[in-house]
């Protein structure tokens, strides 16, 4: 966990203590909105919203889990390497979500397109499988 550290050391991770409560909150949101996004009738931006929702909470499990928090909400998806083993390739398709969200949120577009919102819940999924590993 050294590059965690050393982002403590830069103010942008801290480190506190491990909650079992809070982890199993997160990791019970996540199974819901998981579960929420095979509802019938749901469009590709709900769907999305919810499995962004979902990885967001079990990144953030994951970091709390070894004993950090973040601040910041793209940062707990750069911490995946670190936190649950995720290749670069992986973790960057959910900062790429990430990113995509902000621009939901703040600029009022959101264009999904099939292949990512395929690769979203399927990285989440696989997310779900590491993270329920600690519990």
């Amino acid at each position: 966990m050294q590059a965690l550290n050393n982002l403590v050391k830069i103010n942008k991770l801290h480190k506190e203590p491990f909650d079992k409560a809070e982890f199993d909150g997160m990791l019970m949101a996540a199974k819901i909105k998981l579960q929420d996004t095979r509802l019938k009738g749901l469009s590709k931006d709900s769907q999305f919203m919810l499995a962004y929702s979902a990885s967001h909470a079990l990144s953030l499990a994951a970091l709390r889990f070894h004993g950090y928090r973040s601040d910041n909400r793209y940062l707990v998806f750069q911490c995946l390497q670190h936190t649950v083993g995720l290749s670069n390739a992986q973790w960057r398709v959910f900062d790429q979500c990430h990113q995509k969200r902000n621009i939901a949120e703040y600029e009022g577009h959101l264009d999904i397109n099939d292949a990512l919102l395929k690769e979203l819940l399927s990285l989440t999924r696989l997310l779900y499988g590491k993270v329920c590993t600690f519990n």
